[in-house]
């Protein structure tokens, strides 16, 4: 892999000949672009003017059916006047704002199951913020939503009258508290309405099918699936992770004489017993039915946190390493990691604050100070471990060979045994060194490290394994002669933006590392999700 310019970057194409799920690039011929700036200086002010009106006009609506209503009754399924007047007119409202956004047309194929017939109703391709009007077909199911969403104004409003179910994302037991609320009404036997899911959990770009999440599987009850296609000369609609932003996609939509949505609805899919106990299971079957439906393939990439991530053997990597990131912040700030003594002590974490950081790195510009601390994990003080920063700057320093950055990893995070029995690398080191170089989720890492370990000691007592870590030649095994992690390694630690140069590939590792894909301009990854 070549070195790129300071304004560039290239993801790599880690999933064996699958598309970028990730990256919507937008290619307009010239006609297609003066086309775009008349209609859009002409036709989209007005009708984005005129759904923000009739996004207000919602609230009333959704405000009168929660209106008076206790947090216990809006535990049981709206009824009455309210169910009757309240979802008329958000239904009606709905439609009338799509339709003014260009969405002239909703083709529906296929017959929508009965709450007895399917509780659950899984949607995808997951691919903009436009995907709610999959909501009007459907009979305005219940949605599962992030509870942040509450204080959106307007949006918090259509939440409570939908009596959307809330997850918090830092609340570990909100989780369970929702997995239990779907599996309530799930089996209600149809007192509640079906619950609409969107199991990518984040948009892509309609090439191929995220990782579904178990969330819409868990109650084990049959789900009907439900196609999203938008089957237009210029993909406008697309929110990936990396392409246009939010404002630049209403307006391109807003700017076309006439948008088409066609929402399928598929056989309903009824869960074996191996797939009602094991939601993953389940959730992966169905997944690979959508993709054959739609044509595209079902693969391993998801987003952790708010970094997209793909399956590779048994290892979750970045789609793009962070520390490619850092590399191009420390780089705009004009520091060469080579000048910074990062004199980190080897086996023995050494926590550091925002404010030594930048001593340490020699900042003084508090954004770019601020920037590249959040590229390392911090502590609930909000401190970093100085090994961290050590060794993303021996490996933006690109003066080591592979061999020689591994070597400096294992010293740095091993830990010295008890009874002269050598220096092991931890379940805690492995996961840092993993989670710094490859952006891999810390607890997928965890996972690996106890595996590799497991599988190590069974191999027989004469490899001088343990249970509890790897040996440095255990570890230089896996990170740089393993047919497939080394290459991740090789590939991962060919820094396109390093300051003096890239490191040496091993030769213990395997040549012909992952092509890139495209080159696009280097910005700050968008939060998309759900």
């Amino acid at each position: 892999m070549s070195q790129g310019s300071p304004g560039e970057w290239a993801p790599l194409d880690l999933t064996a000949g699958t598309p970028n799920p990730f990256v919507h690039e937008l290619h307009l011929s010239r006609l297609q672009r003066v086309k775009f700036c008349l209609l859009g200086a002409l036709l989209a002010p007005i009708r984005v003017l005129l759904a923000f009106i009739v996004l207000f006009l919602l609230w009333p609506f959704a405000w009168l059916q929660v209106v008076g209503l206790t947090d216990e009754q809006l535990q049981e399924p709206v009824t009455g006047w309210r169910k009757s007047v309240c979802h008329s007119g958000v239904l009606g409202l709905g439609r009338l704002l799509f339709f003014l956004l260009g969405f002239l047309r909703i083709r529906v194929r296929g017959q929508r199951a009965s709450r007895l017939q399917a509780p659950v109703l899984v949607a995808a391709p997951h691919s903009t913020f436009f995907d709610p009007i999959v909501l009007l077909p459907c009979d305005l199911p219940k949605v599962v939503s992030r509870a942040e969403n509450l204080s959106v104004p307007v949006i918090g409003a259509l939440l409570r009258f939908n009596q959307a179910i809330f997850v918090s994302r830092h609340d570990p037991a909100s989780r369970r508290e929702v997995v239990e609320e779907v599996r309530r009404r799930a089996t209600s036997g149809g007192k509640w309405p079906q619950v609409l899911f969107f199991p990518e959990g984040t948009c892509s770009n309609k090439k191929a099918l995220l990782k579904f999440k178990p969330g819409a599987f868990i109650a084990g009850v049959p789900v009907q699936p439900v196609l999203i296609r938008y089957p237009n000369s210029v993909d406008t609609t697309s929110w990936a992770w990396r392409g246009p932003g939010v404002l630049k996609v209403l307006w391109l939509t807003a700017s076309q004489p006439c948008s088409i949505v066609d929402v399928e609805f598929l056989p309903v899919y009824h869960p074996s017993p191996e797939e009602s106990r094991d939601p993953s299971l389940y959730a992966n079957n169905v997944q690979r039915v959508m993709a054959q439906a739609l044509g595209i393939p079902a693969t391993e990439c998801e987003v952790v946190g708010n970094l997209p991530v793909i399956v590779m053997g048994r290892l979750k990597v970045a789609l793009e390493p962070r520390l490619w990131e850092l590399g191009k912040v420390l780089l705009k700030a004009g520091l060469s990691p080579s000048c910074v003594d990062a004199g980190a002590e080897p086996g023995r974490s050494r926590m550091i604050s925002q404010d030594e950081f930048a001593r340490q790195l020699q900042l003084s510009d508090p954004q770019t100070v601020a920037g590249a601390f959040s590229y390392f994990h911090q502590d609930t003080k909000g401190s970093v471990d100085f090994r961290d920063v050590a060794l993303a700057l021996a490996a933006l320093d690109g003066g080591r060979s592979l061999e020689e950055l591994m070597c400096l990893a294992f010293e740095l995070f091993a830990e010295e045994q008890a009874e002269g029995r050598g220096r092991l690398l931890h379940q805690d080191g492995f996961s840092s060194i993993l989670h710094l170089l490859l952006g891999s989720p810390r607890p997928a890492a965890a996972t690996l490290h106890a595996e590799l370990c497991r599988e190590l000691c069974q191999a027989g007592p004469g490899q001088g394994l343990s249970l509890q870590g790897l040996s440095l030649r255990q570890f230089q095994d896996f990170s740089l002669r393993d047919p497939l992690y080394g290459k991740v390694f090789s590939t991962y630690l060919c820094l396109p933006h390093a300051p003096r140069g890239t490191p040496q590939r091993s030769k213990a590792s395997s040549p012909g590392g992952p092509t890139a894909l495209a080159n696009g301009t280097a910005q700050a990854p968008k939060q998309k999700g759900d």
